[in-house]
């Protein structure tokens, strides 16, 4: 089965290759199709938005396909990220300029108040108009400061308590192991295994 995976986001398309790369269907980039489709974002909430890109585009394409939204929630300022994650502090600005701006937002708060998570909300949209939805969710704090150099996003400043590092000091194999993406990657994984391909 080929099922586009709906993103322009380059990490992001190369971090769910390798989280589906197990299973036997093919995972379809719009580069690999040869499109350049673009969504407006104008949900209220993630399932909105993820619906919304895997309805479109999957009326565009003629296919099966899978989109995400994601954000990172921070408890101390609770209605500035979220769905506007990405347009943090307005379009255009790098991730570094996103982490600098948020940093300086919360100083002066202290570690305990600085708690945070990121999510994640995964739409399959099938060509029968049904679709079929899955979070994960990842806990951790603010740092007071960048640091490590993987990932992207807001990684370097998302700190794990239980592993003592932020999510930039990781590799992408142990990233892929805890993040909120592989975890609601996986459970569709899961779905589409133990039941949707048995309905087919």
């Amino acid at each position: 089965m080929k099922i586009l995976f709906f993103s322009n986001n380059q990490h992001k398309i190369l971090e769910v290759k390798k989280l589906l790369s197990s299973m036997t269907i093919d995972i379809l980039t719009l580069d690999e199709i040869g499109r350049q489709i673009v969504v407006e974002e104008t949900g209220a909430n993630y399932l909105e938005n993820a619906l919304l890109k895997a309805r479109n585009a999957s009326q565009l394409t003629g296919l099966p396909v899978l989109a995400d939204d994601s954000g990172l929630e921070v408890d101390a300022i609770p209605d500035q990220l979220g769905v506007f994650s990405a347009r943090f502090g307005g379009l255009g600005l790098s991730d570094e300029e996103k982490n600098t701006l948020l940093l300086k937002k919360l100083e002066g708060v202290p570690i305990e108040k600085r708690t945070a998570r990121y999510v994640s909300l995964v739409v399959f949209y099938n060509l029968d108009g049904k679709y079929y939805s899955f979070d994960g969710y990842l806990k951790g704090t603010i740092t007071e400061g960048s640091k490590g150099r993987h990932g992207f996003g807001y990684d370097p400043i998302f700190y794990l308590p239980n592993l003592k590092c932020t999510v930039a000091n990781l590799s992408q194999t142990e990233k892929n192991n805890i993040s909120h993406r592989s975890i609601a990657f996986r459970k569709f994984r899961n779905w589409y295994l133990n039941v949707f391909a048995k309905k087919t």
